[in-house]
This record gives structure tokens, C-alpha cells and sequence, in this order.
């Protein structure tokens, strides 16, 4: 029983929508948990505007009663307040009055491609979709799926390793009190002094008219060994997150693990040797393969990096071509962040917990939550996995 998520909406049209086909019935929802997540979405130093302006929260609208899941499709929607300023520009019907195209396509993003390949003339009827904003959606489906995963002993978190230049320590043996506070830094960097730097980098960077990129981690503790499979290459788990994560806007690489820097590594050094021990069955001592090997998950901390481009959208913007004349020109000026890093992570998180409550889903079915727990319950004793 696969799960499906689905997102439909505009960045500054009234509102965004998410469907998410596949839940169990009897699944607990917490309205908190959910706005949260939203918020968290928001955050990070760097960030524009818009951030004064939205105050993103999760209406309901289908597929819950009562704070649990009924079965059926769960329907979201997170709705733009900044939609009162647009409203002629974005409605969705005829207006009186001509609203004046945008034809000047920003180099870095879907603008020119995607009025090619749709037959528009209007840079707008492409980027509005294209936008990140999409990503509100699907952190609100992601919530839910992040409580169906805790329902299982899961949990999936974030931090910022990297922006620009600046590079935080490595902490390889990280644990979920590790990350319990993280949103506390202006960048959600574990490191207080990295932290200062990013926080310095972004304003000076800022004032130079430009934008920034950077590296996030998304961790996922507490799965168990199994999910995923080896034997077709659409049912490899670190494919299929490779996949959600750099469907994310921005992300141009992903890397499972250790997995960029074991490519400059001796066999010797690039694996995760096998121990047995009684009280724990099979155990790694370290996880340079981020919880992955030939598809499946090992029962390790699932770990997965998303390398995010800087912003295409600058204050001081890159040269173009208007594409109604075809003469050389400045592309478009759009409000925009400096740095949304940060953000990323948390849209990373729901990526990733997408794909390993997809996983759950499909090894182990149930309509009902209990019957999923059952049924995790029993594979855990078949294989005497004490994870």
C-alpha cells in the first residue's frame, strides 16, 4: 500500500494544497505539531520579506475526524496571505483591466524552459509554480507523515552543515537529543561558532547583492533493517531519496552518507564492518554508508545531505533576454531571499519522511495503525532486531 503525495497550487495565488493518499485509519494528528513544522519552514537568517507577511498553518479539509486519520485521502491546505496584494495578478478568473506580462526569464530557474515547453508567453504562468513557496505543501503532508513514522519509533530531523565557505565540525555519531534545539540558531546549525560565521557570511554576502547556497542533513533515527529492496532499481530506498530530495527547488546534488567522500577512499576505509553481539544482534560501529547498503535500510541512523544552489532570483539581477523582443536584458527583479538553507532542511525532513513512511507502507500494509504496529512488531522478533 504505497503512499502518494500530491501538491497543487501557486506561490501568490490563494493558497496551496496538499493530498496525501495511503495513511492507515486511527493514526493521532496533533494541529500543533503540524503548524510547527510550517513554522519551522520559515525560519533562518537570510530569509525576505514575504516571512513578515505569512503566518503558514495547516487547514484540514478531509481524511480526519477528531484529531485521527479516517483511511481515506487526508486533504491540507495552507493558504497565502500575501494573496490580498496579488489578487489581480493571480486570480484565478478574468479581471477587468490588462495585467501586464513578465517576459524577462531569470537565469537558474524554470522561467525560460518552462514557457517554451508550455507554449506561454508570460514568464508569471511558470513561476509561480516553480516557486519554493510549493514547498509549504508538501511540509504539511510531510508533518503527517513524520507522525505516522514516530507512531513506529521514528523520528527525522535537520541541521545545516554548510553555507558557502563555511563549513560546520562533523559529528558523526549524532543522536535525537543532539537536534532537540537546533531551531534555536539563526541558521539551524549545531555549531555556535560556525553558526556566527554563516550569520556574518549571509549579511555580508546580502549587501553585496547576492545570494547563497549551502549544504543541509536530514537524519532519520529508530528504522528498522529491511525497508527498501535490492532487487529492482525503482525499489532502492537511496534512490528513491535521492529522488525526493533533489526534487526539492535549488538542491543540484545528494549524497547518502558519507557517500561523496568515500569516493576518495581505499576499499578498507570506505566500509561499515559487521559485529554480532548478544544483547543487540547484528551492529555496525559506524555508518559511512548512512544507513544504507544495496537498497535497504541497516537499522542505522538513515542520513542524507541535500547541496542547495544559491537563489536564482538577485537584487543586482544576472543578464537576459526579454523573450517578447529577443533584445538583451536584466532578468527579472522579484522579492527574494538571501539564503533559505535553513529552510530547505526542514522541507528535506518531510522529503525524506515521505519516502520512509512510503517504505513502512509498502512491507508492511495495514489499514489500521495497530495493525501496522503488529505487524512491525512481529518482523522485529523474526529477525531479533533490538534497535
Amino acid at each position: 500500500m504505497p503512499l502518494r503525495l500530491t501538491t497543487a497550487g501557486e506561490s501568490h495565488g490563494p493558497g496551496l494544497t496538499c493530498i496525501l493518499e495511503g495513511m492507515p485509519a486511527g493514526l493521532e494528528l496533533d494541529r500543533d505539531a503540524l503548524d510547527r513544522d510550517l513554522q519551522r519552514r520559515q525560519l533562518g537568517h537570510g530569509r525576505g520579506g514575504r516571512m513578515k507577511i505569512e503566518r503558514d498553518g495547516v487547514e484540514v479539509t478531509g481524511g480526519v475526524r477528531h484529531g485521527r486519520t479516517l483511511g481515506g485521502p487526508i486533504a491540507l491546505q495552507v493558504r497565502n496571505r500575501d494573496y490580498a496584494n496579488w489578487e489581480e495578478r493571480m486570480n484565478p478568473w478574468p479581471v477587468d483591466g490588462d495585467v501586464a506580462e513578465v517576459h524577462l526569464p531569470r537565469p537558474g530557474h524554470a522561467d525560460l524552459v518552462g514557457t517554451q515547453k508550455y507554449g506561454l508567453s508570460d514568464v508569471r504562468d511558470i513561476l509561480e509554480r516553480a516557486s519554493a513557496r510549493e514547498t509549504a505543501a508538501r511540509v504539511a503532508g510531510g508533518a503527517v507523515c513524520k507522525a505516522f513514522l514516530a507512531a513506529l519509533g521514528v523520528s527525522v530531523h535537520s541541521h545545516v552543515i554548510q553555507i558557502t565557505g563555511v563549513s560546520a565540525p562533523r559529528r558523526p555519531d549524532l543522536q535525537p537529543e543532539d537536534l532537540e534545539h537546533v531551531d534555536e540558531s539563526p541558521v539551524r546549525c549545531l555549531d555556535a561558532e560556525a553558526s556566527k560565521q554563516m550569520v556574518a557570511e549571509i549579511d555580508r554576502l546580502r549587501k553585496a547583492n547576492e545570494s547563497l547556497g549551502g549544504v543541509f542533513e536530514v537524519i532519520a533515527f529508530g528504522l528498522v533493517p529491511g525497508l527498501g529492496s535490492h532487487v529492482s532499481w525503482e525499489q532502492r530506498l537511496d534512490g528513491r531519496l535521492g529522488q525526493a530530495v533533489m526534487s526539492i527547488q535549488a538542491i543540484k546534488a545528494v549524497a547518502i552518507g558519507d557517500g561523496i567522500e568515500v569516493a576518495g577512499l581505499p576499499g578498507s576505509q570506505a566500509h561499515d564492518e559487521i559485529f554480532y553481539e548478544p544483547e543487540q544482534g547484528y551492529v555496525r560501529h559506524t555508518n559511512r554508508a548512512g544507513g544504507l547498503e544495496g537498497g535497504m535500510t541497516t537499522g542505522a541512523p538513515v542520513v542524507v545531505r541535500g547541496s542547495m544552489k544559491p537563489l536564482p532570483t538577485l537584487t543586482k539581477p544576472l543578464r537576459s533576454v526579454d523573450i517578447s523582443t529577443h533584445e538583451p536584458a536584466e532578468a527579472l527583479r522579484e522579492r527574494t531571499d538571501s539564503c533559505t538553507v535553513p529552510a530547505a532542511g526542514v522541507v528535506g525532513e518531510a522529503m525524506v519522511a515521505l519516502v520512509l513512511a512510503d517504505a513502512y507502507r509498502r512491507k508492511f500494509g495495514g489499514d489500521h495503525i495497530d495493525d501496522v504496529m503488529q505487524a512491525v512488531g512481529a518482523y522485529r522478533q523474526r529477525i531479533g532486531w533490538q534497535g
